[in-house]
């Protein structure tokens, strides 16, 4: 099993009320994915609630292997994903590591 972690931090938002509805609808369409993808075995996405770290959203998946990992990578529904966060995103971090 292969476990999946990014964080994201996002550009600077006008007010807080943009980047909530922003992070929300991005939230909404990372676990859509679940809904659409047979081989993501599990997902949770996190907005970040504490202010004083640097990082704003945490995505986890599991996938059974690498292939699956790599077939999630351009699945057309993830790519449109990445499409939205990559407008805002400012840095991203990833690690991939095996389970079990």
């Amino acid at each position: 099993m292969i476990k999946h972690v990014v964080l994201f931090k996002f550009k600077t938002f006008e007010g807080e009320e943009e980047k909530n509805e922003k992070l929300n609808n991005i939230k909404t369409a990372l676990l859509d994915l679940k809904n659409k993808l047979d081989f993501l075995r599990h997902i949770e996405v996190g907005i970040n609630a504490n202010p004083s770290e640097s990082f704003d959203m945490a995505l986890i998946t599991e996938f059974d292997n690498m292939d699956d990992l790599h077939r999630y990578a351009i699945h057309p529904d993830h790519v449109a994903v990445a499409r939205i966060i990559g407008e805002i995103k400012e840095n991203r971090a990833c690690v991939d590591f095996v389970i079990g």
